[in-house]
């Protein structure tokens, strides 16, 4: 009896902290991403006041081994080779997050659009949703990373600059990886609307962008916040395959993935180049996805306490 006063005091969300807690993978995952950030962030201070750049070439210091003042050495162009692993850091990880979170909001408004009304809006929408599955994934995502903008009527210094080859792998990753949400929220909307709770709300008057905002959302942000947690990672490793294939991120803009393409001609000469990013890659995508079982099991009501 003492122990279920003492968990409803101290409320849901510290009960989810404590079983997260439990879970060692997911708190080593925690820490892991947790040093990753605070290791591509380091980036800001050294280049604004140490005066570096990660796209800073030095012909004459061609593959330097690892030294004072360059730690794990130079590139091929003579680039500071850490310096660019946490400025790529910081890319592939916006990618990851800002993919995730516009791909996340358009299948979470399609899931509950779809369950809430039902009957027809349900069946285009879920049409929809399983034609884009059926579309081979890295095919599609290829065609679309390799439009040619200077055909649509943009100039090419705009179509080849840093922050258009950033905004064009967003959006991609994040129209092509939102159907598994969108049928996560689907279902959940469908098991909430018929609940006492959703009802009252609809005999009241209230309209339906009210009645999703404020009575379904909220109940299933546990399973949501879940799937965004492990998208992350996939979109991650989406952004990887296609800057290392040459459709995502434009170089000298470095990101692990093309950061990776640009070390395969070098491997036997300099493998160094190609394992620092994607030893990087494999830690992120591994602690990203220990992290989504351990919040899933965090947030699972029939844990164990």
């Amino acid at each position: 009896m003492s122990g279920i006063s003492t968990e409803t005091a101290i409320g849901p969300w510290t009960l989810r902290w404590r079983r997260f807690r439990r879970n060692r993978a997911g708190m080593a995952s925690l820490l892991v991403l947790l040093g990753l950030m605070l290791f591509v962030l380091a980036a800001i201070p050294m280049q604004m006041l140490g005066g570096m750049n990660a796209d800073a070439t030095d012909l004459f210091a061609r593959f330097d081994p690892p030294g004072p003042g360059h730690p794990l050495g130079r590139d091929e162009a003579g680039r500071d080779v850490l310096l660019r692993l946490m400025v790529g850091g910081q890319i592939s990880l916006l990618v990851g997050v800002l993919g995730t979170a516009i791909g996340g909001a358009f299948g979470l408004l399609i899931g509950i659009t779809a369950g809430y009304f039902g009957g027809k809006i349900d069946a285009v929408l879920m049409r929809f949703t399983d034609g884009m599955i059926a579309l081979p994934l890295l095919p599609l995502v290829i065609v679309m990373g390799a439009i040619d903008l200077t055909k649509l009527g943009f100039s090419r210094d705009f179509a080849n600059s840093g922050a258009v080859g950033f905004w064009r792998i967003v959006v991609v990753v994040a129209i092509v990886d939102w159907t598994a949400i969108a049928r996560l929220v689907r279902a959940a909307t469908l098991a909430l609307k018929e609940r006492d709770f959703v009802r009252s709300a609809r005999a009241s008057g209230a309209g339906a962008g009210y009645t999703m905002a404020s009575h379904i959302l909220p109940n299933i942000a546990t399973p949501v916040i879940v799937a965004f947690t492990l998208t992350v990672g996939r979109v991650i490793l989406l952004e990887s395959t296609l800057s290392f294939l040459g459709f995502g991120i434009v170089p000298p803009t470095p990101s692990w993935g093309n950061m990776l393409s640009n070390a395969q001609d070098m491997v036997i000469n300099a493998p160094a180049l190609a394992v620092y990013p994607g030893l990087l890659i494999l830690i992120t995508v591994i602690a990203v996805n220990f992290l989504g079982d351990g919040l899933q099991s965090a947030f699972d009501p029939r844990a164990e306490r």
